[in-house]
């Protein structure tokens, strides 16, 4: 067979990559992570992370933690949220609560007493240090409008909260075809170095007694809508659900794939009232020593140091040595639930 050169064939042989790729190895040079609070999930350039989870468990709160907690960390990360359902002020409201320490449902109705003070003050100086960093995203809500917007604020850190409301370019009525279309455009922010964090909504499973639920345990890569695409498309698939349905306070991140090593799924602490996770103690994830991020200058960005006193992990104590709003503060409605 006579093999005709082709003018139109784009490719790259093994030994045109392989010094670089060798220099690459030997230097120990890994990927840049940027840290959070959590061993998982990584938040990468060029990283598309999927997280499921049912209504109210958690996925919302979990992700905004984990981008807040990457900013403070890495004093030049930008990073861009598309959330659909609420608000920047309700989200900022959230992250509040949880940096504070201050319920949620407090914050959300102004009913603050002199107890408060210190704390509030605290929570509010901490987030307007990456307030300028932070930028919400405006309707439409399209991935063109989120390809222009992470382009304008220099976004390193693009999250889509929720995908199934979040439409691609074009009139795409097939719901396959629309699902191709949006996990295409994620690989193309990734392929730009971006770093992806994609929520999802999920279907009921089937337990083992045949009962519908949303548990942890019932739950599988095949419980995200639009189960297809999606998770091939991913580098990394979590889903966040309670591990016992009659206790909502103790909810299990099940790594489901990992493109790029091991699965290491966590049990975390939600504490709904202030928007905080923590991880259960026998169930911390080995996690390696993340690249320090550099920024687009190539300088290497100074750590931030949070005030140890109101790190999130150590509110605990201090949460229980101050009191509370008085009970006639407190609207009836409980607001301390998340999508």
């Amino acid at each position: 067979m006579t093999r005709r050169p082709t003018t139109t064939a784009k490719f790259v042989t093994g030994e045109a990559l392989f010094v670089e790729w060798r220099d690459a190895v030997l230097t120990g040079s890994g990927p840049v992570v940027f840290p959070h609070a959590l061993p998982v999930p990584e938040i990468s350039p060029g990283h598309v992370v999927l997280l499921g989870g049912a209504p109210g468990a958690g996925k919302t709160a979990l992700v905004m933690a984990c981008v807040v907690e990457a900013l403070r960390h890495t004093d030049t990360l930008r990073a861009l949220v598309a959330n659909v359902e609420m608000s920047p002020a309700a989200l900022l409201d959230r992250q509040l609560a949880r940096l504070s320490g201050i319920e949620a449902e407090v914050i959300r109705h102004r009913r603050f007493t002199a107890e408060h003070a210190e704390r509030l003050d605290a929570g509010l100086a901490t987030i307007e240090t990456f307030a300028d960093r932070l930028a919400f995203l405006e309707p439409p809500f399209d991935l063109a409008n989120v390809a222009h917007a992470a382009d304008a604020h220099g976004a390193d850190v693009v999250v889509l909260d929720y995908l199934q409301r979040i439409m691609p370019p074009g009139d795409v009525t097939d719901t396959r075809l629309r699902v191709n279309a949006t996990m295409d455009m994620l690989r193309q922010f990734a392929a730009a170095g971006c770093a992806v964090l994609a929520l999802s909504a999920v279907g009921r499973s089937r337990d083992n007694a045949g009962r519908s639920t949303y548990s942890a345990a019932a739950m599988s890569l095949a419980s995200f809508r639009d189960s297809g695409e999606l998770e091939y498309g991913a580098d990394s698939a979590h889903l966040l659900a309670p591990v016992d349905d009659a206790d909502p306070s103790v909810v299990r991140l099940s790594h489901l794939k990992c493109r790029h090593g091991a699965q290491r799924s966590v049990d975390l602490h939600f504490d709904r009232a202030r928007q905080a996770f923590t991880l259960v103690a026998d169930s911390a994830a080995v996690w390696p020593e993340p690249t320090p991020a550099r920024g687009k200058r190539g300088r290497k960005p100074q750590r931030a140091t949070p005030d140890p006193a109101f790190a999130p992990e150590r509110l605990a104590e201090l949460w229980k040595t101050t009191p509370a709003a008085p009970a006639d503060a407190v609207a009836a409605d409980d607001d301390g639930g998340d999508e």
